[in-house]
């Protein structure tokens, strides 16, 4: 069993100047707001929900992107109704969003 419940990597990598990054698209901002609203709402914690900031994950024409473990459940997203999205169907309700899988 995994230590947490999701595990979320929050891609957060700075390419050079002119080059596509997920840090470019406003990455770090969305993780310190989806880290804030995981606390909120209680989610945080050992054996319940972790976010963590990730290097690159690969996957940067696709970005910016989340993954979450152990469901292996890749999303890009653009802004904070996004991040609520994945927060409170993903992570509180177990249900995959489509709209935002990679």
């Amino acid at each position: 069993m995994s230590f947490f419940e999701n595990h979320v990597f929050v891609c957060c990598n700075q390419r050079a100047e002119g080059e596509i990054s997920c840090n470019s698209a406003g990455a770090s901002d969305l993780l310190a707001y989806m880290k804030d609203r995981v606390k909120a709402l209680g989610l945080a914690g050992e054996g319940r929900v972790r976010v963590n900031k990730a290097g690159c994950l690969g996957r940067c024409t696709e970005g910016p992107v989340i993954v979450v473990y152990p469901q292996e459940t890749w999303y890009t997203f653009v802004d904070r109704e996004d991040i609520d999205e994945i927060v409170d169907e993903h992570l509180v309700a177990g249900r995959v969003v489509e709209r935002l899988k990679l």
